[in-house]
C-alpha cells in the first residue's frame, strides 16, 4: 500500500490515478491467478513473474528508471514458510496511527493477532484492519533481517489495498512469508508508505519473500 506524493496542493493527475487504478486492478488479478494455482511453488513463480513485469508498468516503482533491474531480487522458495494460522484477539483494540516513510499516518484498527512458531522460536503479529483506502487486511512486519538484508522499514504480507491476499477460511489465515515483500517507497521517494510499527517484528530472521 502506497500513496504517491502530490506534485502540487491540487493532487495528482487524472493520468497519474488512472495508471495507478490500472496498477492496482492488474496486481488484483495477479493475486486472484495465485489462489487458483495448482501448487504454492507455482503460485510463487506467477507472482514474482507478475510483480517483475508491473513495475515497469506506468505506476511501478522503477517505470521513470533508464536501468530496471531484470528481477527483483529475493530469497529462494522456501515450503516451510508457508502457514495457517489462526487469529486470535488484539492485545488491544484501540486506534493506531502507523508511520510513514514520507509525511502523514496510515489510521488502523488492530482486528486480531496470530502466532509464528519457527521450531520453538515463538513470534507475534498484529493483524489491522486499514481505515483508509477503503479498509482491508493489512499485515506488515519486521524481523531480524530488516535493516540489513531487508528494508529497515519491514516488508508486507496483507495489503488488501492491492489485493494481497492468499486467503483463509474459519477464522484462519494463509501466510506465506514466500510472498512478503517491500513497500514501493524502498525502490522509489515518491511514494510515501506505511511502515511496520516496531512492536510487529519478529525474533528471528525471515529468509523468505524479497530481499534487498
Amino acid at each position: 500500500m502506497t500513496s504517491p506524493a502530490p506534485a502540487d496542493e491540487s493532487g495528482p493527475s487524472p493520468a497519474t490515478v488512472l495508471d495507478l487504478a490500472d496498477y492496482r486492478r492488474r496486481m488484483a488479478e495477479v493475486y486472484a491467478d495465485l489462489r487458483r494455482a495448482p501448487d504454492p511453488l507455482a503460485a510463487w513463480l506467477g507472482w514474482r513473474e507478475g510483480r517483475d513485469a508491473l513495475f515497469t508498468h506506468p505506476s511501478g516503482v522503477w517505470a521513470e528508471s533508464a536501468q530496471p533491474p531484470a528481477t527483483i531480487p529475493t530469497w529462494a522458495h522456501d515450503p516451510s514458510w508457508r502457514l495457517e494460522v489462526e487469529v486470535g484477539p488484539p492485545a488491544d483494540d484501540q486506534p493506531v496511527g502507523l508511520p510513514h516513510s514520507g509525511d502523514g499516518v496510515t489510521m488502523a484498527d488492530p482486528i486480531g493477532t496470530v502466532r509464528i512458531d519457527r521450531g520453538g522460536n515463538v513470534g507475534t503479529l498484529t493483524l489491522y484492519w486499514l481505515r483508509q483506502y477503503g479498509g482491508g487486511l493489512f499485515l506488515p512486519f519486521r524481523d531480524a533481517t530488516s535493516g540489513e538484508q531487508s528494508y529497515g522499514g519491514g516488508r508486507y504480507l496483507l495489503d488488501g489495498a492491492k489485493s494481497a491476499d492468499l486467503g483463509g477460511t474459519d477464522g484462519r489465515l494463509i501466510l506465506d512469508f514466500n510472498f512478503a515483500y517491500h513497500p514501493s517507497c524502498v525502490h522509489d521517494p515518491r511514494w510515501s508508505c506505511p511502515l511496520a510499527p516496531p512492536a510487529n517484528t519478529l525474533p528471528f530472521a525471515v529468509e523468505a519473500g524479497e530481499r534487498l
